[in-house]
Parts: C-alpha cells; structure tokens; sequence
C-alpha cells in the first residue's frame, strides 16, 4: 500500500502553526529552516514542492506586544495583517539561503467556489511551478470572514493537491500520526500506520475529533483532508514535524507516520471543483432507492428519489446530498432551485420537468458498493 511519490511530481506540505511556534508568541526559525531545507532536498530529487503554511496569527503576535492568541475577530485580523509579512519574510530568507524563491499565494472559499477564479488560481500555481518558484499557500485570514473561510489549513492543502494534481499531501503535525484513540489518554492507544481512505476507523476518528472525544479537532480535519485528497488519486501521510526530514521520509515511501491510500481513479478536474471548491448552498435528503442509483449505477438524481430539501438554493448552486441516515452520499450542481425542487420532490421526472441534478454535475462520495 504505502509506495514512494512517483518521479517528478508535485508533492504538497503542510505544516501547521503548532510545529512552528517558538517559546511564547512568534515563529521558530530553526523549524522554517528545517522545512526550507527539506524543500531544497525534494527539489534536487526532482519534485516540485508547494508549501501550504500556518503561523501568521503567531507571527504577529510579538509585534504587537500580545502575549496570547486573540479571541475576536478582528483582533484575529489585525494579527495575520501584522504577521502574514513576518512569517512571510522568514520563508524569503531562508529559502534564499538555499537559492530558491517563494511566492505568497493568499486565498479564501469564496475564490475557489468561482469557477472561472479556481482556474485562475490553478494557473497561477502552475506558472509558479514551471518558473521554479515556490509557492507558500496560506488562508488569507486578514480579510476572510466566518462564511468565507475554508475551515482550516489541512482542508486548503487537500484543495490544493486537486489544483496540482499532487502526487503526494504530507500533513506535518504535533503527533506521530492518526492514533485509534486519543494516546494522551489511553494507553494501548495504536498508532495506524496504513489505512485506506474508506476504512471505517477514518470515519470513526473523524466524529470523535469533530466531537472534540480525540482532544481536538485537528485530528478530525486532518481525517478530512486526506478523504478530500484521495478523491484527487492523491495519498496523504500523516506525521510528526519534529521527525528529522520527516517530509523527505514520506516522499521516499518509508515507514512513517500514517499513510492513507488513495481512490485507484482520480477525479476530472472539473468535478474535484465541484465537490471541494464549490460551497454546499444547501442540502438534498434521498431515500435508499436513490442512493443504489447514484452509487450503484451512476445516474443522474431524479425528483422521486428526493424526500426532503434543505436550504434556499439556486438552481447552478451546489448542494450536499445525504442519505436516509443523513451520511453524506454525493454532491453537485442543482437543476432546480430549492422552491422549485420541493414542489416536485417525489413525482416522476416526466411529471418533474427534468432532474433534480444531473450525473455530469454529480460526484458520488460514497464507494459503489454503499
């Protein structure tokens, strides 16, 4: 299961705002250099390397004599305005050092859910690549809001390795990797080590993380993001920053941290948008029918499979849609505004007008044989 990134491919390293704090408030240079160091070395192997980064909240800190996180929204803001140049200034240099460029890439939900800006974006990363530059990807926290916000930085690295077509996302973290259970708590607590990414035991650690049982959600969005990847054909693995070349570690395919395997097919770019760049404006209840035909035998979503809709959604607006037991079975494009939908919602197409959303608007999210 665990193999080395392919030759020549882009490998995505995230690394958060924990493994780069240093004693108090600020930034740890020793670990931007090791990250800086890490990168050169892919580099020389042949990789190309964007860097999707935290710690511009931390970095800002100090420069206004904060001696701890900011608990409002705009005192957020005023941080990562202040310290976006700081964490900024501290890859420049090191990077520099190892005679490589970086290019700040700052984006928020609202970007990406644009079409026409998505494909912006990804051009932009491209050229950057092709120009021998390495882009450091941040949330732009200065002016997002709670509706725009992606949620969390190991979800833009998932994004990310869609825009690339990544061959590998290394999450580098405060722990070892993904644990059955909260190790800080329980003693035979077993450190997974290769999993695929529709094993029960991911889904399982995501509802505790985000139920705060694991101690955090960082192990909940970290589960998230290496689903989110694995639809892109990308592997995830998940480990410790405080490993020594732990990122050069995984790109060599050795034995650390938590390897999640990707789907064997990756999804066409246009559909990896809709499913992780588009914003659910709503959400579509199923009923098992239904959930045979989408997962089953990839049809469109008919109005007699529809027993409820969720939200005030356009027709063109992407909608979650779930099945009986509210577990996420698909998502995509409406065919129908919310109004529009709940009006014909159980009546046959030819009755309906049409479908509720078609299958080249639609991207199944569960295995084919749920």
């Amino acid at each position: 299961m665990r193999r080395p990134a392919d030759a020549g491919t882009t490998i995505v390293v995230k690394i958060g705002s924990s493994s780069l704090a240093g004693t108090g408030s600020g930034i740890d240079g020793p670990a931007i250099a090791g990250i800086a160091d890490q990168v050169a070395e892919l580099r020389i192997e042949g990789f190309s390397v964007v860097l999707v980064t935290s710690g511009a909240v931390a970095a800002g800190l100090p420069l206004l004599e904060m001696s701890e996180r900011p608990r409002d929204v705009p005192g957020l803001q005023v941080a990562a305005a202040v310290g976006q140049g700081r964490l900024m200034e501290a890859y420049a240099g090191a990077f520099a050092t190892r005679s490589l460029v970086v290019g700040q890439v700052l984006l928020t939900r609202d970007v990406l859910a644009e079409r026409g800006q998505y494909l912006h974006a990804r051009e932009a990363l491209e050229r950057m690549i092709a120009l021998g530059v390495v882009p450091v990807v941040n949330e732009n926290d200065t002016v997002v809001v709670d509706e725009l916000k992606l949620g969390d930085n190991d979800r833009l690295a998932a994004i990310v390795c869609h825009l690339v077509g990544a061959g590998m996302l290394v999450i580098l973290t405060d722990t070892e990797g993904l644990f059955t259970d909260d190790p800080r708590l329980v003693d035979d607590a077993e450190l997974l080590q290769a999993v695929r990414h529709t094993d029960v035991v991911l889904d399982e650690l995501r509802r505790k993380g985000s139920r705060g049982v694991l101690g955090s959600g960082g192990v909940a969005t970290k589960v998230a993001a290496a689903q989110m990847a694995a639809y892109g054909g990308t592997p995830t693995v998940i480990a410790s920053a405080t490993v020594p070349r732990g990122a050069l570690a995984a790109a060599h395919g050795e034995d650390i941290g938590t390897w999640v395997d990707p789907r064997p097919v990756r999804l066409a770019a246009r559909k990896a948008w809709i499913a992780f760049g588009m914003a659910a404006a709503g959400t579509i209840h199923i009923d098992r029918g239904a959930v045979r035909a989408l997962a089953e035998q990839g049809r469109s979503l008919l109005p007699a499979g529809v027993s409820a809709v969720d939200g005030s959604f356009d027709a063109a607006e992407a909608v979650e849609i779930v099945g009986p037991d509210r577990a996420l079975v698909a998502k995509g494009v409406a065919r129908m505004s919310a109004s529009e939908l709940r009006t014909v919602m159980g009546s046959h197409s030819s009755v309906a007008g049409g479908e509720a959303v078609h299958r080249d608007d639609l991207v199944v999210l569960v295995e084919e044989s749920a």
